[in-house]
């Protein structure tokens, strides 16, 4: 069964940093792409960075030289590092695979990344 675990959201003042990881089970998940997602309130979720198989990153404009993925395969991990954090990254955060999305694969309970002073 597929499962993604989500932990290090908190509240976090305006230029502060953050560090997001994300657990994976039930996959072969060094063979897969991996995102970090994020939904603020009354919006639609939205995928601001990707990590490929090999490595490769993918950076939406708004998180763009503050964010950086990373990835650990031997533990099944994928990471966010959020740096000059701003009130408009509020959002709830999720990881998942892109390929599995389209098969239908659940989402994780996510975690909750609040910017304000």
């Amino acid at each position: 069964q597929v499962q993604f675990v989500e932990s290090g959201g908190g509240l976090v003042q305006p230029g502060g940093s953050l560090k997001l990881s994300c657990a994976a089970s039930g996959f072969s998940f060094s063979t897969y792409a991996m995102s970090w997602y994020r939904q603020a309130p009354g919006a639609e979720r939205e995928e601001v960075v990707f990590i490929g198989s090999n490595g490769r990153t993918s950076y939406a404009d708004s998180v763009t030289g503050r964010f950086t993925i990373s990835r650990d395969n031997s533990k099944n991990m994928v990471f966010l590092q959020m740096n000059s954090l701003k009130p408009e990254d509020t959002a709830v955060y999720y990881c998942n695979a892109p390929a599995l999305l389209l098969r239908g694969t659940r989402w994780g309970q996510g975690t909750q990344v609040t910017v304000s002073s």
